[in-house]
């Protein structure tokens, strides 16, 4: 794992994968008070990366040559996300050659649901993505 992507999930509070397998995610993350606006609630961009991220990591479980690079992303919000620990789950619902439809959800430890998500993206070769990242910073 590369110190930037060791970097992210430090940022996103990521504690521990609880699962992976092809097609499936699901991570743990700890909402701290410094991810929060006012009200102790989770500002609503850790609750997408959580769930995109969930999502990233089912989709290269599936297929670990390849990197999801997200062409949308929808989340809907159903309760307040607080400090504490959240549960994101990610799938494949459907993959084509070049592209996957994704889903994702985050869950309380009660096994609420926080939030959904969606997401269509365009499947890279991971050695053209990294490649490409390595040029943007020489």
């Amino acid at each position: 794992m590369t110190t930037s992507a060791l970097d992210l999930h430090a940022a996103l509070g990521q504690q521990r994968v609880v699962s992976l397998e092809p097609g499936r995610a699901v991570i743990e993350y700890l909402v701290g008070p410094h991810m929060c606006h006012s009200g102790g609630v989770a500002q609503g961009g850790f609750v997408c990366g959580w769930i995109d991220a969930a999502m990233a990591h089912a989709t290269m479980a599936q297929d670990g040559d390849m990197t999801p690079m997200s062409l949308e992303l929808k989340v809907s919000f159903f309760a307040p996300v607080r400090p504490g620990l959240v549960i994101a789950e990610g799938w494949v619902e459907r993959r084509g050659r070049s592209s996957a439809f994704l889903e994702g959800r985050l869950l309380n430890t009660a096994g609420e649901v926080l939030a959904k998500g969606s997401s269509t993206a365009r499947l890279m070769p991971r050695a053209q993505v990294e490649a490409s990242a390595r040029r943007a910073v020489e």
